[in-house]
């Protein structure tokens, strides 16, 4: 078979397109990636969490070049981390007095960096494995979970949180986690892309997950079960103190006033919740106020669980000069209670400096001797003990690594969050943020009271639905009851690890079987 000039070109050069030129190409993945915002919370178009990827995957199948495909994945990435964090420009600019022009810098150098997980992903997509559905959604899941623990994590933006509410879907919850959600919304996401090119076989895989999803769905298996005990009355206080007022020294009575005359009403209650460091500043240094609050917890048989920076004077060297370790916490008081949680998840640079110690070899450096980090808590501690109960804890974005919130959770009644979401203003970062708690609530089967300083304060069911819910930037008490649950979703018991299992070793028969399928595609092409 003889090949003209023009058809060796086109074999030696296939990455020369007939379609869209290729700063074209980069824009819509741009475009991709920034529409899937709209999927999640507030907004809510869940369809968009399968358009959004099938898009990346149409433009990347054509392509050959490993450069390439890295630009269109690194472009994708920015678009949805620039659009969907874009929240963080409230607490950089408003909260953290940056200049406009350097604001969106920052958003735009973030977006780029986290880009990198959607950038690697598609060179990954392009060079190493096969070019098909089953491989790009298990790839698209090794990126989210990269997401959970590589620098410390920012696990945001994943797919399956678009479908939360989407119960053909989100009935893959507790058993394997919102990973298995993303896999599956990703793999169908594909397939129809596939379906559009003449390709139907690729749709089996997809319409037999989405087959054993809606079974599930449809039976509703009851993973845990009531614990037989009456519900608990509860009262979740929302403080909507200020944030540029929150810490200053001259602000705090006024916000122990608050809460107290808040509380005031509800001291005959089960259980009172207040949000994160709703007493701003250490027990230490609380100490008349706290007394206070427990005398009127013990009389009323109330329980009182609260958010506080908790100094750990025990620890304290007096031979060195550093300060003694302090955590974010979260404290059980009052009647039938005991227990401290210390948050275990840290925001980088908001509540400690990556790197403190090399501070150590630099003491000429200016301030450096005065920054001060929250120490982490441990990754073993026991349940706060309320009224009987065990309650599990998560504080602020910590409730957003599942894996974390699934051992706080073994061996619960129950589960509590606390927040502080007023950095993120107006914008649709607490909302995500909700939708998170939800997706937790399904994994682990459990109920949650998620307390906060200006809101979303909610109280959430085992099935992730809102139960009840504290309008925003109002100060306000939200009350409910919640259930105690006992028994374990297969999530609880194995974690992560099927799933992660599931996509290593679709990932390997696909690298393995990568040079078969190429072989059968040049000799269709002959």
């Amino acid at each position: 078979m003889r090949l003209s000039t023009v058809d060796l070109q086109k074999r030696l050069n296939p990455d020369k397109p007939k379609g869209l030129p290729m700063l074209v190409t980069v824009l819509i993945a741009w475009l991709a990636g920034a529409i899937f915002t709209l999927a999640l919370a507030p907004y809510d178009i869940w369809p968009l969490a399968l358009v959004s990827p099938a898009i990346l995957y149409a433009l990347l199948i054509p392509v050959m070049n490993g450069k390439r495909a890295f630009l269109i994945g690194q472009a994708y990435g920015t678009g949805l981390w620039c659009v969907g964090a874009f929240w963080l420009y409230t607490s950089i600019h408003v909260y953290g007095n940056t200049p406009v022009w350097l604001a969106l810098i920052m958003i735009a150098l973030m977006g780029l960096g986290m880009g990198l997980f959607h950038g690697f992903m598609a060179l990954t997509f392009n060079k190493v494995v096969g070019k098909q559905p089953l491989s790009f959604a298990a790839l698209w899941v090794l990126q989210e979970w990269m997401k959970t623990w590589l620098f410390t994590g920012f696990p945001w933006l994943f797919v399956g949180y678009a479908f939360t509410e989407q119960y053909w879907l989100s009935s893959l919850a507790p058993v394997a986690g919102v990973f298995a959600i993303s896999f599956v919304a990703v793999l169908l996401a594909a397939s129809v892309v596939e379906l559009l090119r003449r390709r139907s076989g690729y749709m089996i895989p997809s319409l037999g997950l989405l087959a054993i999803s809606t079974a599930l769905w449809l039976i509703n298996p009851q993973w845990t079960k009531p614990k037989g005990t009456p519900d608990l009355s509860v009262s979740l206080i929302q403080g909507n103190i200020p944030q540029d007022l929150k810490w200053l020294t001259e602000y705090q009575i006024e916000t122990l006033k608050i809460y107290a005359t808040l509380t005031s009403t509800e001291w005959d209650r089960d259980l009172v919740l207040w949000p994160e460091s709703s007493i701003p500043m250490f027990q230490t240094e609380a100490v008349g106020f706290i007394n206070e609050m427990v005398k009127m917890a013990k009389e009323t048989d109330t329980t009182w669980v609260t958010g506080i920076p908790y100094k750990d004077e025990a620890a304290f060297d007096a031979s060195t000069d550093k300060y003694p370790p302090f955590y974010n916490s979260v404290i059980a008081l009052g009647a039938d209670a005991e227990g401290l949680y210390k948050k275990q998840r840290l925001v980088p640079f908001g509540e400690y400096i990556p790197f403190e110690g090399l501070l150590d070899i630099l003491p000429n450096l200016a301030g450096s001797q005065d920054i001060m980090s929250y120490s982490r808590g441990s990754d073993k501690q026991a349940p706060l003990r309320v009224r009987g109960h065990n309650l599990g804890s998560a504080i602020c974005y910590e409730v957003a690594y599942p894996d974390t919130t699934r051992k706080n959770a073994i061996g619960t009644d129950f589960l509590l969050t606390i927040s502080n979401d007023a950095w993120f203003g107006t914008s649709a970062g607490p909302l995500q943020h909700l939708q998170m708690v939800q997706m937790r609530a399904l994994e682990n089967g459990r109920w949650f009271m998620r307390a906060t300083n200006t809101g979303v304060t909610a109280i959430i069911d085992h099935k992730g639905h809102i139960v009840e819910r504290a309008p925003q930037f109002e100060r306000t008490v939200l009350r409910g009851e919640v259930q105690a649950r006992v028994g374990n979703t297969p999530f609880m018991r194995f974690g992560q690890y099927p799933i992660l299992f599931i996509i290593a070793l679709l990932l390997v028969l696909s690298y393995f079987g990568k040079g078969s399928s190429a072989q059968v595609r040049s000799s269709k092409q002959v």
